[in-house]
């Protein structure tokens, strides 16, 4: 009982008393400025106008879809992934020959409608299946969309092999270029789309969403001057249409 009692006098000492109530004040005055200044910490949830699924095949043009649209049957890499609003379409560029490496490409696309992190990167993903990372730099991306419009966009370009690749596996390569689109703007990383969520100090809504290509679906590679103008020319034909049609205003 002596010991409970000289314990209790330790936080009736003035010195406590005094800090708990400097911290307790302090952190209610900084909740009434920043409701005050009108700084919105808590996000609300911001749905895409249109879900992926819903992505007009006609309007890609000159891809067609390879069935079958692939779905993650797995509940745990599912929920890695951070969300259930995604596509991943195996697309064909009918103006190249079958021969070409960048005849087929993967678009995998995830949106995140109340991002509270920036999950599943593919530095985290193909490194985690048992790949190990060959090359990574940015890369600019100048696309043409409708009409005489350009977009600049700066993505992470990355290359992947196997880490115990036998004679037949040691040239294999998986290229993949990925970028973010961050409440109306384009980012080139994870952490860029971090700065990004958080900059939008008075906006009662926040959401990310990223955009992946990967050319590997063929028996070789493209090289990166391919993929990039592969990945431009593909870009100027989807990015209008996410943006008219899904992307929130």
């Amino acid at each position: 009982m002596a010991e409970l009692k000289n314990n209790l006098r330790v936080y009736l000492q003035p010195a406590f008393v005094i800090c708990v109530w400097v911290l307790a004040t302090t952190g209610i005055g900084m909740s009434v400025t920043m409701k005050h200044l009108g700084i919105i910490l808590q996000k609300e949830p911001l749905p895409l106008k249109r879900s992926l699924e819903c992505l007009d095949e006609a309007d890609l043009t000159p891809y067609q879809v390879v069935p079958p649209k692939l779905k993650i049957t797995n509940s745990e890499v599912l929920k890695a992934l951070g969300t259930e609003d995604y596509i991943q379409w195996i697309l064909e560029d009918t103006e190249q020959p079958a021969t070409s490496p960048v005849k087929a490409c993967l678009l995998f696309i995830t949106y995140y409608p109340l991002p509270d992190r920036v999950p599943h990167v593919p530095e985290e993903c193909w490194t985690g299946g048992g790949y190990q990372r060959l090359g990574s730099e940015e890369v600019r991306l100048n696309i043409h969309t409708t009409g005489d419009e350009k977009v600049d966009i700066s993505a992470k370009y990355l290359v992947f092999g196997p880490k115990k690749a036998n004679v037949w596996e040691n040239r294999f390569r998986v290229p993949d270029v990925y970028f973010f689109r961050v409440n109306g703007h384009y980012a080139s990383s994870r952490e860029e789309a971090r700065i990004a969520l958080n900059k939008n100090l008075f906006g009662k809504h926040s959401y990310f969403c990223k955009v992946e290509l990967v050319f590997n679906v063929g028996s070789v590679a493209p090289s990166k001057k391919e993929l990039i103008r592969a990945s431009e020319k593909l870009l100027g034909v989807i990015l209008p249409v996410l943006e008219r049609d899904h992307w929130p205003d």
